[in-house]
């Protein structure tokens, strides 16, 4: 009778091991359905938006030399001799510009960026600005791919941009590829977030030199309409590694537009505001200017008391 009792214990707990091993199964099995769910939602689906050109190219517009229209006859001189890379002081005093010195003096340091960062860099920007026109390819790997033509100063060049995405938003390569000269050159690259609202580039120099030259770091909000860019020298052994000027919208403001400007060899910082509208500004530059105020420009770009 013992024999038999203790049988019947042996199944029954046999039993319950069996059915709660069972049990484990499924709640594992569940577990990692749910797992697999949560990591392939819509992303598998649809390919990663591309960042708009803002967050590439920054706005010099209103600083743009078509402005200098507004500048005396002799300007041309001195603009030439600002634009060294070093920005090496004026040739004449600033009287020599008339009554737009203000104006001038602050076009000058956003002119030097403009064309110390995109001369030489018309590809990668053709590149940039003809993705977004694009429709992408999935790859078997999960990566999109957007592949396409542009046209540079009569030369053609083949553009294949990788995007895929990131625990935290997506990764862009930038490949570029001229026949019987180079082939799949990654011009830059850069990360974005998931929505699409921060990110960065990294752009190199020509593929003769493919040593890095700009790094891009932006943010924006489109609800608000604001946002900022900013560009970074990271030439290795540059003596102005390390140099930069930021962009920043702001709505709402008198000045709603603003640059900041460091130049690391002379460790000098400009700052300029002004009205995105009326074009009604200031700069400031104790190193210039040999004092820590506004100097000002009206409507017409003319020097103004401050402020």
């Amino acid at each position: 009778m013992k024999t038999k009792f203790l049988v019947a214990i042996n199944i029954f707990l046999s039993l319950v091991l069996v059915i709660l091993l069972c049990a484990g199964c499924a709640s594992s099995t569940n577990t990692s359905k749910t797992t697999k769910t949560t990591q392939t939602p819509t992303q598998s689906i649809l390919p990663p938006q591309i960042p708009p050109q803002s967050t590439f190219e920054m706005d010099f517009s209103d600083f743009a030399q078509s402005q200098f229209a507004y500048i005396p006859s002799q300007a041309p001189t001195i603009l030439l001799a600002s634009y060294s890379p070093d920005r090496s002081p004026m040739t004449t005093t600033p009287n020599a510009l008339g009554d737009r010195s203000n104006w001038v003096f602050a076009a000058l340091n956003v002119g030097f960026w403009n064309l110390a960062g995109f001369v030489g860099l018309a590809v990668p920007v053709a590149a940039f600005e003809g993705s977004i026109k694009q429709t992408p390819v999935k790859q078997p790997d999960g990566s999109w791919i957007w592949t396409y033509s542009i046209t540079v100063q009569g030369v053609t060049y083949t553009a294949e941009l990788h995007g895929k995405y990131t625990d935290t938003g997506v990764r862009w390569d930038m490949y570029i590829t001229k026949e019987n000269d180079y082939n799949n050159y990654l011009w830059y690259y850069g990360e974005s977030n998931s929505g699409s609202t921060q990110g960065y580039w990294v752009l190199k120099d020509k593929p003769s030199n493919p040593n890095d030259l700009l790094r891009i770091d932006w943010d924006r909000d489109p609800a608000n309409g604001t946002g900022d860019i900013k560009y970074t020298n990271i030439v290795p052994g540059s003596a102005e590694n390390g140099g930069y000027i930021s962009f920043t919208a702001i709505k709402g403001q008198d000045f709603d537009r603003s640059y900041t400007i460091y130049n690391k060899v002379k460790n000098e910082t400009t700052y300029i505001e002004w009205n995105g509208t009326t074009k009604v500004g200031h700069v400031k530059d104790s190193v210039h200017f040999g004092d820590s105020n506004w100097h000002s420009w009206d409507s017409s770009l003319n020097n103004k008391t401050s402020p």
